[in-house]
């Protein structure tokens, strides 16, 4: 027994002297070059969390023999990797990332050729003084039309490279009977452990998830268009806010954006889950509304909406002709949490009187500001190369109690009054002048490409965002830094454990969220969910406080076969 210790001592104190001799030192002489740094991923600039994983990059200078990288900062911590592939140990960069919060942190990488060392220019990184939110859930997704069976719900953490699979979309397709998953949103980032998805077409239902329990519920009335599709919960009520859709997908055989999905028919509802029942908060076959969002105190609804005219008795050919012609303004309704009911809509954003369309309004966890997509046309932004992310500040007008106040007085839809003189009235916290001088593209998050899909950490410091800038066909995910002044920081790119990841990963990432926590139902627990019959809702009318004329009907597809809105590829 001692014989075998003192063996293993040996080979110990061996092993670690190999490792010590094999540690990369810095070249003591150097000369100075002039050539940036070419590597991928490129988040040099970034401002990035003190608790992120680490930003492993790989070296793109083959025409060097050797490479060393040091990264470090003014408070004395430092790493020093060799060669190509600069993988970060995970302990010693939170390490040293922690130590740097709010100073910056410096990258300098040294090549070695024909014999002579060259050091680059110093690349540098800032360390905010604010922690991101440690977990992230989204779908991925083939980039395709037609083929969506292959998709899978994840939850990744940030702090590190560890993803699991919510759930997976194959588990009970085959080739007659088809599924398609998507949509995953938690409540408030997942605080109380609630979240929710969708199934579409084989066992459909909206499946809600309550800490380690899941339900499954049918959203599809006899007096809706379809199931609830884009969610938006309140963040003080059991409520859900839904956009209900009938889309479909064209084809563009010139343009190099490929496909075009269009809304035929769109409204908007509100679900109680208590009473297991839907109300319509907006039901006009003339407007178009999608993108349902919440302000953080609950009393105001955002969403967008288009006018449509209709110009011809086929509604699909119309549209596929004109889809160019939609384009989305945002309004807001406000909300009194007492009787649950909505005043008139009123606009918040102009994006038509632009030449403008927006998208996917959402609002900071202050209330400060109002995040969205702004486009050419249309509301489905990821496949559209106009795409950039907008901001509006939004004013601090608020209700004087809960309810309803006396700024405004009219729809701006119709010019009418819904409200008798003795009603109170909402607050506009935006009209058309605020919202066309104060609205401001974020040019720091931007790309030529389409940028999508946007969401806010709970502390309201960092966006989370899709992007095709990388290769113009693959959406990856990117975090930029939003300061207290309102500005956008140089975005850095999800991090992966090394630099192929992303290039081998043939499939997009999707709808992404901020947690706080994981989720904690299991798979086979939603499995088990997702076999059992769906609980209907049942429909009870508007949610309005004054009701307007509702005359949205679903629509009929030229032929079945071709609006296959439930399965669009995102």
């Amino acid at each position: 027994m001692k014989h075998d210790s003192y063996t293993l001592s040996i080979l110990v104190l061996s092993l670690a002297i190999v490792l010590t001799g094999c540690r990369p030192t810095l070249p003591t002489t150097y000369e100075e070059a002039t050539q940036e740094p070419c590597v991928s991923p490129d988040n040099f600039g970034a401002t990035l969390p003190p608790n992120i994983a680490p930003l492993n990059f790989r070296i793109l200078q083959g025409e060097a023999s050797e490479a060393v990288t040091h990264l470090h900062s003014q408070k004395g911590g430092e790493m020093i990797v060799g060669g190509w592939d600069v993988c970060f140990d995970e302990k010693d960069w939170h390490r040293l990332l922690s130590q740097t919060r709010g100073d910056s942190l410096y990258c300098d990488i040294y090549l070695k050729a024909d014999g002579t060392w060259r050091h680059l220019p110093t690349q540098r990184f800032f360390i905010a003084e604010d922690d991101i939110d440690p977990y992230i859930t989204y779908r991925l997704i083939r980039p395709s039309y037609v083929t969506y069976e292959e998709l899978t719900l994840h939850q990744r953490s940030l702090e590190s490279f560890d993803e699991h699979v919510i759930y997976e979309n194959m588990r009970f397709s085959d080739s007659e009977q088809g599924q398609c998953i998507n949509c995953h949103m938690p409540r408030n980032w997942n605080r109380d452990g609630q979240s929710q998805f969708h199934v579409r077409q084989k066992l459909g239902g909206t499946v809600l998830i309550h800490g380690t329990e899941a339900s499954k519920v049918d959203l599809k009335t006899d007096s809706t268009l379809s199931a609830g599709v884009y969610p938006a919960w309140h963040p003080t009520l059991n409520l859900v806010a839904y956009s209900v859709n009938e889309t479909g997908q064209v084809f563009h055989t010139l343009d190099p954006q490929k496909v075009e999905v269009i809304d035929y028919a769109s409204d908007l509802i509100l679900y109680d889950p208590e009473q297991n029942s839907v109300q319509s908060i907006e039901r006009t076959a003339s407007e178009f509304e999608s993108f349902p969002a919440w302000s953080p105190d609950g009393r105001t609804l955002f969403y967008i909406a288009a006018h449509y005219t209709r110009r011809a008795d086929d509604l699909d050919a119309d549209l596929d002709s004109h889809y160019d012609q939609l384009h989305y303004n945002i309004y807001a309704r406000d909300f009194d949490t007492e009787t649950r009911r909505f005043g008139p809509r009123r606009l918040v954003f102009d994006a038509e009187a632009l030449g403008k369309s927006a998208s996917v309004p959402r609002v900071s966890p202050d209330g400060s500001h109002l995040l969205f997509t702004l486009a050419d046309y249309g509301q489905f932004h990821i496949w559209h190369r106009s795409a950039d992310l907008w901001v509006l500040p939004l004013g601090e007008k608020r209700p004087e109690k809960n309810g309803f106040t006396a700024d405004s007085k009219t729809d701006d839809r119709s010019g009418k009054s819904h409200l008798p003189p003795t009603v109170n009235k909402i607050t506009t916290a935006g009209n058309r002048n605020h919202a066309q001088t104060n609205a401001h593209i974020l040019p720091e998050t931007n790309s030529p490409a389409a940028e999508s899909y946007h969401a806010w950490s709970s502390s309201g410091r960092w966006i989370l965002f899709s992007s095709r800038r990388d290769d113009g066909n693959y959406t990856r995910l990117y975090i930029s830094y939003f300061d207290r002044d309102g500005r956008a920081h140089r975005p850095f790119r999800l991090p992966q454990r090394t630099a192929d990841d992303d290039d081998l990963l043939l499939r997009s990432y999707n709808a992404a969220e901020f947690m706080v926590q994981p989720v904690r139902v299991t798979h086979r627990q939603l499995s088990t969910i997702i076999k059992k019959e769906a609980r209907k809702a049942r429909y009870k009318g508007s949610a309005l406080l004054y009701p307007e004329p509702d005359s949205t009907s679903a629509p009929l597809p030229a032929s079945p076969a071709e609006r296959r809105g439930e399965a669009v590829a995102y």
